[in-house]
């Protein structure tokens, strides 16, 4: 299949205008001017830009029914509203859906790999179902260091199911979930059980106050929580990073999600250790918990990507705009223009996010030989033409479009701009979900 553009973005190589992207057997075989172009079947995308498939290095997939839920809450009690009220109204089937509603909002914003954590599972089926790529990282929780045993016997028992469900384009991980959830003795054997079963990590760290203050001084809103349970709380760590570092979780280089509050020594841990980091401007935005020393983090030479976060935090999974946010903040507060540029941001969305997983050898930029994940947006709807620089056209025209095109190693799921698996009936059984989760509100 030959996919033509008025404008092709690789990423690792400049524009090209009236460009064409070769698909084989899942498999790009072209990249290039549309006139050099091999022959085979035509799909004319005309007035359009061609990318990589976006890849969304933070998501809760099975919280999408929890849109517009838990707004304006202190951070704590949005996490204690959250696990209450999916504990107490969301049963397996709607937390499913949630799953496969958030891959199909995804995907009809140009996401096709998705790096998800889940405490239920669920989102590993999602993606095999709808076709997407991915990594879901298992989620684990326990404060109490007495039961670290019996969170770790739960977690492998579900891990064990979970490696049986893996396929060429969806993977298993595993997330001790953040300091605020997970005792010194859990992180020690998550990583340990990680370790010993070469799957990836990925966790919540140096997000917010209420995380610095239970870690550092052993005071806040989370110790508060943890001394009516009658945990033990003290000063565990210099930081959050401190903390991952000491009890062996950095060692195989794990992705980070958030990352708002570290200094430069904890930088150089995560350089150090070769980890990844998942940057969610959206969220930690939304939260107030600050802004994350993105340019820093760059600079150090640490794998970036881009994370939308869940639905339940964020309202919303688009990845493009998630980067041009982030080119506003980070000029915002460094007061430069040139501080970050659009090109660095559709980098981070793409092949920045793959390095984050490990993936770059198949998916982020447009290069033969790599897979065919492709996302395409029309530029004249509304008339956006003409369109002198097609990366700020992507990063500052494109977010809150619907993608036109959408494929995954070659197989088409946004066609024209229609979702080939949108499905009302999942449409209604979310919103019955989120009337679900209100009504139980209301009760409380």
């Amino acid at each position: 299949m030959r996919y033509h553009a008025r404008w092709v973005l690789p990423i690792t190589q400049p524009p090209i205008e009236n460009g064409t992207v070769v698909e084989a057997d899942g498999v790009i075989t072209f990249v290039g001017p549309r006139a050099d172009a091999p022959a085979g079947r035509d799909y004319d995308l005309g007035e359009a830009i061609l990318l990589p498939g976006l890849v969304n290095t933070h998501t809760h997939l099975e919280l999408t029914a929890m849109r517009g839920f838990l707004e304006d809450c202190r951070f704590a009690e949005w996490i204690d509203k959250l696990r209450q009220s999916r504990n107490e109204v969301l049963d397996a089937e709607m937390l499913l859906d949630a799953a496969r509603s958030g891959v199909l909002e995804g995907v009809e914003a140009g996401i096709t790999t998705y790096a998800d954590t889940c405490s239920t599972g669920v989102a590993m089926q999602a993606m095999r179902e709808l076709g997407v790529r991915g990594v879901m990282y298992q989620e684990v929780f326990g404060p109490d260091p007495s039961r670290a045993d019996t969170a770790m016997g739960e977690l492998e028992s579900v891990v064990d199911r979970l490696q049986l469900e893996q396929t060429e384009l969806v993977s298993l991980g595993v997330s001790p979930h953040a300091p605020y959830t997970v005792s010194d003795a859990l992180y020690e054997a998550a990583a340990h059980f990680a370790n010993s079963r070469k799957l990836p990590l990925a966790m919540h760290v140096a997000e917010s106050e209420p995380e610095y203050d239970i870690v550092v001084r052993g005071s806040g809103d989370f110790a508060d929580r943890w001394q009516r349970r009658g945990i033990a709380v003290g000063r565990r760590a210099r930081s959050p990073i401190a903390l991952l570092e000491q009890h062996g979780v950095l060692e195989r280089g794990a992705l980070l999600i958030h990352c708002v509050r570290v200094d430069e020594e904890d930088i150089e841990i995560i350089a150090r250790h070769h980890c990844a980091v998942a940057h969610c401007p959206a969220s930690n935005a939304k939260f107030g918990h600050g802004i994350a020393p993105l340019l820093p983090l760059m600079e150090a030479g640490i794998r970036v990507g881009i994370g939308s976060d869940s639905v339940a935090s964020n309202n919303r999974m688009d990845l493009l705009d998630e980067a041009r946010l982030a080119v506003l903040i980070h000029r915002a507060a460094t007061r430069r223009h040139d501080a970050f540029g659009a090109h660095q941001a559709l980098e981070l969305a793409t092949i920045g996010g793959a390095r984050a997983l490990g993936l770059e050898s198949r998916i982020g930029s447009l290069e033969i030989g790599k897979d065919a994940d492709l996302a395409a947006f029309r530029i004249d709807i509304p008339r956006t033409t003409p369109i002198g620089d097609p990366y700020s056209a992507a990063i500052f025209a494109l977010p809150g479009r619907s993608a036109e095109l959408v494929t995954v190693r070659g197989r088409v799921l946004v066609d024209r701009g229609r979702v080939l698996a949108a499905d009302e009936s999942l449409a209604k059984r979310v919103r019955a979900s989120g009337a679900a989760l209100s009504s139980w509100a209301a009760r409380q």
